[in-house]
This record gives C-alpha cells, sequence and structure tokens, in this order.
C-alpha cells in the first residue's frame, strides 16, 4: 500500500484490505503479552491509591507570599510526598492531602516540614492546620461501585445476545475484561497513583469499547445474512471483509477521541491529568481490542458450527474438484486419427470431401399480369 492509496483509504475513498483475521494468532500472541505484563505488574508490584482510598493528613493554611502548587510541592517532595494533592483555593488559602505524616517521619521531621511551609508562605507554624481524615473512597462505595459493574455487564450481555447472538456477546465482553486489564497493567508499571477520577474512567472506557465492538458486530451481521457472500466465502471471510469496511470508521472515531483526551493530559491540572491518562489508554486498547480482539474471536467460535464448517470444507474441496475434472477429460487417440506410437507407418489420411460451390441468390422474379381481353 503506497501512500496514496493509505491516504485514500484514511479519506474514506477505498476500501483497505488487511487481513486481520487471517493473521489472529499474532493479535492473540501481542495481547496475550500485554496481558501477562499487565498481570505482572498487579502481581508484583500493585496499584499506588490515592488518599481517596488510604486516607492520611489534610493541611490547610493561609498564603500570604502567593507562593504555587509547584513551590509547595518540592518541599514535600523532600519528605517523600510529592505525590501530594495540593489546591490554592482563591488565591488565599492551601490544601493539602497527603499520607499520614506520622508514615515514613518521626516527630522532629513533621515539625520541620511544617516550618518550612509556614515559612514558605508567610505565618506562623502554629496557623498551619493538621488534621487525620479517613478514606473518602471506602469499602461501600467500592462494594456499591462493584454491584453496580456487574449489573451493567450482566444487562450488555442480555443486549448483544438479543440483538445479535450470544457468542457476540462472548467477544464483547472479553475484549472489555482485556481493556480494564491492559489499563490497571499500565497504572501499576507506572506506579501511577490511582485517584477516583481513574475509576470513572475505566467505567468510561468500558462504554467507548462496547460501542465500537457493536459497530462492527452490526456490519459482520449484515454481510453474513447475506446468501452471495456466505455462498462464495468461509465465516471467517465475511468477517474479514466486515472489519475492512468499518475499520476507518473507527481509526477515525477513536481520533477524534483521543485529541480532547491529549489536550488535557498535556494542559490540565493534576486531577484532570489522571483522568486523561486512564482515558489515553483505555481508548487506545479499547479501539484496539475491538477490531483485533472482538472480531477474531467472534470468527473462531463461529467457524466451529457444523453449518460453517461444511461451507469451509466445501469451498476446499471446490479446486481439487476442478483439477480432476481437467484430468478426467479424454484427449485424441488412435481411433481419431492421432499418430501411433512406435515406429509403424502413419496412417493415411482421407481427402476431405468435395464441397459444392456456393449458388448465387436467386433472386425472386416478379410475375407480369395476364393480357387484358378486347371486348367485342
Amino acid at each position: 500500500m503506497n501512500l496514496r492509496h493509505a491516504l485514500d483509504a484514511f479519506r474514506g475513498y477505498v476500501t483497505p484490505h488487511f487481513r486481520i483475521v487471517e493473521h489472529r494468532r499474532w493479535w492473540a500472541a501481542l495481547s496475550g503479552t500485554f496481558v501477562a505484563l499487565s498481570l505482572v505488574g498487579l502481581l508484583v508490584r500493585g496499584l499506588n491509591f490515592s488518599i481517596d482510598f488510604t486516607g492520611g493528613s489534610l493541611l490547610r493554611y493561609q498564603d500570604r507570599t502567593g507562593v504555587s502548587a509547584e513551590d509547595v510541592r518540592a518541599v514535600l517532595a523532600d519528605y517523600g510526598r510529592a505525590d501530594a494533592e495540593i489546591q490554592v483555593v482563591g488565591g488565599e488559602e492551601i490544601q493539602i492531602r497527603t499520607s499520614a505524616l506520622t508514615e515514613g517521619l518521626s516527630a522532629d521531621q513533621r515539625t520541620e516540614l511544617i516550618s518550612r511551609l509556614a515559612d514558605q508562605a508567610g505565618v506562623d507554624p502554629s496557623d498551619v492546620s493538621v488534621q487525620v481524615v479517613g478514606p473518602t473512597w471506602g469499602s461501600q462505595i467500592s462494594r456499591q461501585a462493584l454491584i453496580g459493574l456487574v449489573v451493567v455487564l450482566v444487562a450488555i450481555t442480555l443486549y448483544i445476545s438479543f440483538r445479535f447472538e450470544w457468542k457476540m456477546a462472548i467477544g464483547a465482553q472479553l475484549a472489555m475484561v482485556h481493556d480494564v486489564v491492559i489499563t490497571a497493567g499500565v497504572y501499576a508499571l507506572t506506579g501511577r497513583e490511582v485517584s477516583p477520577a481513574t475509576v470513572i474512567a475505566i467505567l468510561t472506557i468500558l462504554g467507548f469499547s462496547l460501542y465500537d465492538t457493536v459497530v462492527i458486530y452490526d456490519k459482520v451481521k449484515e454481510n453474513t445474512e447475506s446468501p452471495a457472500l456466505l455462498a462464495g466465502h468461509p465465516y471467517s471471510e465475511v468477517v474479514n471483509l466486515s472489519l475492512n469496511s468499518v475499520f476507518m470508521r473507527s481509526v477515525n472515531t477513536s481520533l477524534v477521541v483521543v485529541l480532547p483526551i491529549l489536550s488535557l493530559l498535556l494542559f490540565g491540572g493534576a486531577t484532570l491529568k489522571d483522568f486523561a491518562f486512564a482515558m489515553m489508554v483505555g481508548t487506545l486498547t479499547g479501539a484496539y481490542s475491538s477490531i483485533f480482539v472482538a472480531s477474531p474471536i467472534l470468527a473462531v467460535l463461529k467457524e466451529r458450527e457444523p453449518r460453517y464448517r461444511q461451507l469451509r470444507a466445501r469451498l476446499e474441496r471446490a479446486p481439487e474438484r476442478r483439477r480432476l475434472a481437467a484430468v478426467a477429460t479424454p484427449g485424441p487417440g488412435p481411433d481419431d486419427g492421432s499418430a501411433p506410437s512406435g515406429g509403424s507407418e502413419p496412417a493415411a489420411v482421407a481427402p476431405a470431401p468435395a464441397t459444392r460451390p456456393a449458388s448465387r441468390p436467386q433472386t425472386k422474379r416478379r410475375r407480369k399480369p395476364p393480357p387484358k381481353r378486347k371486348r367485342r
């Protein structure tokens, strides 16, 4: 594929011809590698939960020198608190949410930290309010979120099974699990903090991945209901044809979603960046899984049905039948006037019968009318 053809395919003028389903083992190996790395990261390193999940300390004090959040973070970094949540409220008050100050800091270090923060803001150390807070995302909220997620997944499975079929529902569910595991694994491997915004982003990812998968499955259903396509192609080739038909639509949709997420990731605040990072990873994995995971899984499941196995066997036998028919066609033999093998004399060739010369076409003569009799 040259550059011009790629550009025409990107703009929708031509349909690409990628052999996606044919190379499903490649995509299975690639996805398996990503999932394995993600599981290793989750089991070995684990997730770095924010103070909203674990609880910690809340520091509040007035700002009289116009200090910025970056200056405060630089002081906290000297005491292992660089990942603290810092907010400047109204340009007059600074709020810091970090892990408990009693974790990893001695009494002298805690006193020194509070003194440095107070000197930086131009206030007295006694004006710095330190409170111990519990997790805002407790076990009850997690339990309710888990119940809601299970209900949604069951509803999605029932919808896809009713709208399409249960094998498509299996492919869609495996694709969503693939996206969530890889997104969580990226957080574990990179050590990024998991906040409530991250959980919201992951739940949003499920909806986007499902939308792209449903669009592809709808095209597959449309093409597999065509007798003309199934008469000359196995099921996997029809799925591949459907994927190529909607391939650029899926790519362009994902690209449109990625652009605003990228702007949030580059120019947003700390909270927005956590949300944007999870959305970026989830959107890319969702676009990949809809094409290279959900559809090949559907093709594998459907190819095991007796109907489509017989269709593939019949199509594979068709070239062999044509070859055997060509071999079985009799050639010219001795009785047909061919020369006998060996050193015998050639058979006499009978003279061709004389042909009569073609006669000239005779034109039909017009008869003259009889002469009229004279009256007496």
